[in-house]
């Protein structure tokens, strides 16, 4: 019997999300990613190329359980984003891009666009705290800010870009 038992713990093996895994999450979350991507950017170039490196890495890796892949791809979509953006820099003279998804969502398009209207640090804690439910601790790490700036930060983003609930970028964080 301790036999049977110890060959059935030697044959477990974790669930480990595989390319086809990934690359079906990606798919599948298309959109929703995407719009993260320019939420924290505003500009389609920028939100375009952090997408690609994350499904570049996506495609790449094979250490994620399946049930933390798509967790996982988000929060490798914001770090990828942080790298391409580095938004505790103060790049006031960029191009702000519109979104334009179609004639049927000019509601949807003009809470987009007020956020993002919101200065860079502003925008970014705003999205990954209240959109996407990030600590004000995995805020602060991920951006590199103390845990007070990451809260001064979103109380002056809150109230520029309400209502909050008009946001879902991506449709439940796992």
């Amino acid at each position: 019997m301790f036999r049977a038992e110890k060959s059935k713990i030697a044959d477990f093996r974790p669930g480990y999300a595989s390319r086809a895994d990934n690359c079906e999450l990606l798919e599948r979350n298309l959109k929703p990613l995407y719009l993260l991507a320019f939420l924290l950017t505003p500009s389609h170039k920028d939100a375009e190329r952090g997408f690609s490196m994350t499904a570049e890495e996506c495609l790449g890796e094979q250490a994620v359980f399946k049930e933390w892949a798509q967790s996982w791809i988000k929060r490798s979509l914001i770090k990828n984003v942080i790298g391409v953006v580095s938004p505790g820099s103060s790049r006031r003279c960029e191009k702000r891009d519109f979104w334009n998804v179609g004639q049927n969502e000019e509601e949807r398009n003009d809470e987009i666009n007020a956020l993002t209207r919101l200065p860079h640090l502003e925008r970014f804690v705003f999205v990954m705290s209240i959109l996407e439910h990030y600590s004000d601790w995995e805020c602060s790490v991920l951006l590199g800010r103390s845990i007070k700036k990451v809260a001064q930060s979103r109380m002056r983003g809150a109230p520029a870009s309400r209502p909050a609930n008009a946001f879902s970028p991506v449709e439940s964080r796992t």
